[in-house]
């Protein structure tokens, strides 16, 4: 029966300092322990193998014992085989035959997960390991721990919350994209994130751009990378976003008009180009029995019908006064397409850019001492600002607040009793956390209507003064926490003209 694992502390407990002898085992009774991390490159190099020859094994292994009274290898299986070479040809060299030392570990025995991590120490080390084989055997050793094991092993391994989830999904890069972010210094929870996006194009040249410019800044933070994150997230939700409606069309019976030959498609016409016979409208439902029935989604995943053959189908087209297309005209058009995916992009951007924001506003509000920028910032709009704030309070929407203040996803708690719930002294803390509130808000849809020129208009063109001071205020708080947030591009570009100018800037 195995011997039940000692409570851990920070020093070695009385049987692992009982087990600390060094005793001489033969080189033939070793083999390699299942929970040795090392899966690639486990064979001894001919350098070593020459220098065990000589001089046999310097530094003791480390074994637990099996049952068949061979002992397992889990720290030094290289040096062991390279025993078991060089012992293999003593005679014939004239050389003696040697043993190993070791140190038996009888309290591992039962303990995968612990002696996977030691492996994994003791490998990293003295040897670089492959990347992969260091994942997987901090993802096995943490699962095979108990929770006061595992809390050492995080801890001595430097890794954060949710290491086990990081862990696992980092291994899902490919070899060469693995090697990539590890020598450019991602932390695990970036290797995660990475391998979530690794599917959308330039996405890990993308990160490694923005992990650059974090570094380059010299503060520690990650701003420029949660932002390039968020909009890579973004980017890949939208683009499941349209497969899943071609998806729903599909299974509906409709022909996508960009799955039929150019010919055909060069004749279709969208059905409001078109009427019936009688002159009536044609729409999606009455034209559904047409043989030429077909569609295409548009920037907002929804459908636009066509009808591939309209004279066969017995439509008339409109009647439109048709003039002639000029060069002008071509050039008018290609700027406008561009336009409208500039406007596409940025309001994407804008929406992707959310996420970090408010994340870092649940710093500010969670921290225990408010920063005073915001604190003065949040009394002046309430003071001087209280149709603005008056106008989102009376919707009672305190979901955001709710959250700044700590709610967990799915739980009742009103933002009122998460509030009554601190003490006194973060009275600040919960006034910036409705007043953040209140912004976001404001600031949620990219796209509004400007009534004095009745079109469209849009933050990231034109945000008013108040929007604009609160995402400057952000990024200077941003910066002072050593740059663990930055505004994203397109923030960057709404705010430029709100930018106080100095004659250093001019």
């Amino acid at each position: 029966m195995a011997p039940a694992a000692s409570p851990q502390t920070g020093q070695p407990d009385a049987l692992e300092e009982a087990v600390q002898q060094v005793v001489h085992l033969d080189a033939a009774l070793l083999v390699r322990d299942a929970c040795n991390a090392r899966e690639h490159d486990t064979e001894p190099d001919d350098q070593l193998v020459a220098s065990v020859k000589q001089i046999g094994v310097e530094e003791p292994i480390s074994v637990r014992p099996n049952p068949d009274g061979t002992y397992a290898v889990f720290k030094g299986w290289r040096r062991s085989r390279a025993a078991q070479i060089a012992n293999a040809a003593a005679g014939q060299d004239g050389r003696p035959v040697r043993t190993v030392r070791a140190f038996i570990r009888t309290d591992l025995i039962g303990r995968d997960g612990w002696t996977r991590f030691l492996s994994l120490v003791e490998n990293d080390h003295r040897h670089a390991m492959d990347a992969r084989d260091t994942l997987k055997a901090q993802e096995l050793s943490l699962v095979g721990m108990d929770e006061v094991d595992r809390a050492r092993a995080v801890k001595a391994m430097g890794l954060k919350r949710g290491a086990i989830k990081h862990l696992r999904k980092a291994q899902t890069l490919d070899d060469a994209t693995l090697r990539q972010a590890t020598a450019a210094g991602m932390d695990l929870e970036q290797t995660a994130q990475l391998a979530e996006v690794e599917e959308i194009p330039n996405a890990p040249q993308r990160l490694l751009k923005a992990l650059a410019k974090d570094a380059a800044q010299g503060r520690g933070g990650r701003g420029h990378w949660d932002q390039e994150f968020a909009l890579l997230m973004e980017e890949q939700a939208s683009t499941k976003a349209r497969s899943d409606a071609v998806a729903a069309l599909q299974e509906s019976g409709v022909t996508l008009l960009s799955a039929l030959p150019y010919s055909t498609r060069q004749s279709a016409r969208a059905l409001s180009e078109l009427t019936t016979a009688l002159g009536n409208p044609l729409t999606g439902d009455n034209h559904r029995g047409c043989h030429g029935h077909c569609a295409k989604l548009d920037e907002d995943n929804q459908p636009v019908w066509y009808c591939s053959d309209p004279a066969a189908g017995g439509h008339k087209v409109r009647k439109q006064p048709k003039k002639p297309r000029t060069a002008q005209d071509e050039q008018q058009a290609a700027q406008k397409s561009a336009e409208r995916a500039r406007v596409v992009a940025c309001n994407r951007a804008w929406k992707a850019a959310a996420g970090p924001r408010q994340q870092f506003v649940e710093r500010l509000v969670r921290s225990k001492s408010l920063p005073e920028q915001a604190r003065i910032f949040a009394q002046k709009v309430l003071l001087e600002l209280p149709e603005f704030y008056g106008k989102w309070a009376s919707k009672r929407d305190t979901t955001d607040v709710a959250r700044f203040l700590g709610a967990r996803d799915g739980e009742d708690t009103t933002a009122s009793d998460l509030a009554a719930a601190l003490p006194r002294a973060r009275l600040a803390n919960i006034i910036f956390a409705q007043v953040a509130a209140a912004f976001e808000a404001d600031i949620r849809d990219p796209k509004g209507y400007a009534m004095a020129s009745y079109r469209p208009a849009y933050l990231w063109q034109a945000p008013s003064p108040r929007q604009a001071a609160y995402l400057l205020l952000l990024e200077a708080l941003g910066q002072a926490d050593h740059g663990n947030y930055a505004l994203s591009e397109v923030e960057n570009q709404a705010v430029a003209q709100h930018r106080p100018h100095t004659p250093d800037a001019a």
